[in-house]
This record gives structure tokens, C-alpha cells and sequence, in this order.
């Protein structure tokens, strides 16, 4: 089972609905869509209204698309729930919250090695954004 890390630290996953791939986000009662980094938004975007959790896969740690698809959708105008996943590391959780993600799935493994405390050590991603810094 895989473990949710939020602003307040580890959880359950609650999600109890279907995720499915981009390729079915045209399902009427689908309500969550598996998002991988290179595929197109634009068929995504007449369905942004009611889908309510998105799941963008992360490849890599060091394959920061993801971040950048998160900041696209939420441009687009999706509100509902954005999770990245995959192999995510704690230093990066302030960028991906500053990106739009709400949460991060971890796999067992990664919350074995990289602990709650270190992910909780930047759980105030508001604090030093320099972008947020320089607007004023």
C-alpha cells in the first residue's frame, strides 16, 4: 500500500476510486486519470471539470517534468486533487507543493529510507520562495 505525504506528514492512502490511464479520461464515471510526464494535456482538458484526483507518474529522480505538467494543469484551471508519484525525494517536496502538487505517493521503500521527519523538514514550502520574495 502506498503512503500519502501531505503538509501534516504521512497518511494512509485514501483514495478509493478508479485510476485509470489518459486514454480513458473520456469514461463518464471515471474520476481519477494516471498522468505520465510527455503526454498531450489538450485531450485531457475537456475533462478537467470532473476529474477529481490526477496522478502524474515520475519516472526518475531527477526527471522533473512532472513539476512543470503540475504548474500546466493547474494554468489550465484544474482544482481538483494533483498527486505526484514515483520516486520523488524529500528535498523536493517544497517545489512540488510550489508546483501545485496537494501530495506526494510514496512507495514503501522510499518512506523506509527517506522518514517522515525529513519530508516534515519541508513541509513549509511557503517559506523561501524566492519567486514569492521578489514579487513582493
Amino acid at each position: 500500500m502506498a503512503i500519502l505525504m501531505q503538509d501534516d506528514g504521512f497518511r494512509e492512502d485514501d483514495w478509493a476510486g478508479q485510476v485509470v490511464p489518459l486514454a480513458e479520461a473520456g469514461a463518464v464515471d471515471v474520476l481519477g486519470i494516471d498522468l505520465d510526464p510527455g503526454e498531450d494535456l489538450a485531450e485531457l482538458a475537456p475533462h478537467l471539470g470532473r476529474i477529481a484526483l490526477i496522478r502524474i507518474r515520475f519516472g526518475a529522480f531527477n526527471d522533473g517534468r512532472g513539476f512543470t505538467v503540475a504548474r500546466r494543469l493547474r494554468a489550465m484551471g484544474y482544482t481538483g486533487r494533483l498527486r505526484a508519484a514515483g520516486p520523488v525525494l524529500a528535498d523536493q517536496y517544497a517545489m512540488a507543493r510550489r508546483a501545485g502538487f496537494d501530495e506526494i505517493e510514496l512507495a514503501p521503500q522510499i518512506a523506509a529510507r527517506q522518514p517522515e521527519d525529513q519530508w516534515l523538514a519541508r513541509a513549509d514550502w511557503r517559506a523561501g520562495d524566492h519567486q514569492a520574495r521578489l514579487r513582493g
